[in-house]
């Protein structure tokens, strides 16, 4: 009997550690239970994100196919345009020998049209009559010598020749040697004869611009400039424009005016970007920001 109340004292002091026991292990089931839910919860996210990862590479991995695609079309139109650049140079010689024969057609029109002007103005002047007015019909009954008088002409003397006229041609071919050949005061004195005789000549900006030529060679830069500027200004659509810049801006790096002159140089490269003239000017900047 003693035994087993004794076994029942032992049965009901141990009984709230098994119960707390029991409930210790429940409790770290659920834990661990819900620490695995968790982790499945993680591992369905991190599946997801590699899925979309997957995606984003193959996206990545066909635009670098279509970059490289391109590439190659980029490199394929580039030789294709240095083979055209290569033919370039044949075709602009062409070109330049057709603007050349054009312009020659077009000078002895104009100096064929200049002569038939003349030819016909000075008949029709030679040949006008003066209608007379009612108040001056009395003076028909005036006698002869109450009339005004013409003058003759004064025939040439014996051993004398006339010299004919220089055509246009002729007067700045004139001009142009006298330029080559260093008589640069007689140049500009033939230039300017020319552009007041032949003001609309084609050849007109041409004769601007040697004369400008001629007094930069005299170093007369001041005046060089004067003309430089009457080229650029008068006639912006001419062939001697980028040189005119070019010559502009050296004149005033000579007079000391280096800001203007990097102005002249920078507008000349923004106006002919593929002129000639243009890789000079950038030299000239170059030498002026270095010193």
């Amino acid at each position: 009997m003693r035994k087993f109340v004794s076994s029942g004292v032992i049965l009901l002091v141990l009984c709230p550690f098994l119960i707390g026991a029991a409930d210790k292990s429940k409790k770290a089931y659920e834990l661990i239970y819900e620490d695995v839910q968790l982790l499945k919860q993680q591992v369905h996210q991190l599946d997801k994100r590699i899925t979309q990862n997957t995606e984003d590479i193959q996206t990545l991995l066909n635009l670098a196919r279509e970059l490289v695609s391109l590439s190659e079309g980029i490199r394929q139109e580039q030789t294709n345009l240095k083979e055209e650049q290569k033919k370039l140079p044949s075709q602009y010689q062409i070109l330049i020998e057709k603007l050349e024969t054009l312009t020659t057609q077009i000078s002895t029109f104009t100096e064929e049209l200049m002569q038939i002007k003349k030819t016909i103005a000075s008949p029709a002047t030679s040949q006008q009559k003066e209608v007379p007015r009612e108040e001056e019909t009395e003076s028909q009954a005036l006698p002869d010598e109450t009339q005004d008088k013409q003058i003759p002409e004064e025939a040439p003397k014996e051993g004398q020749t006339t010299v004919p006229p220089l055509s246009p041609r002729e007067l700045y071919n004139t001009a142009y040697a006298d330029y080559l050949q260093g008589n640069f005061e007689l140049a500009v004195d033939g230039f300017k004869i020319y552009l007041e005789q032949y003001a609309d000549s084609p050849f007109a900006d041409n004769a601007v611009y040697w004369i400008g030529e001629c007094y930069f060679s005299q170093r007369k830069f001041d005046e060089a400039i004067e003309y430089f500027n009457q080229l650029i200004l008068n006639y912006p659509q001419g062939d001697k424009v980028p040189a005119a810049y070019l010559k502009k801006g050296i004149s005033l790096v000579e007079l000391g005016k280096k800001e203007e002159a990097l102005s002249v140089f920078r507008l000349l490269i923004s106006k002919f970007p593929l002129e000639e003239e243009t890789k000079i000017a950038q030299e000239k900047i170059k030498e002026i920001i270095s010193q």
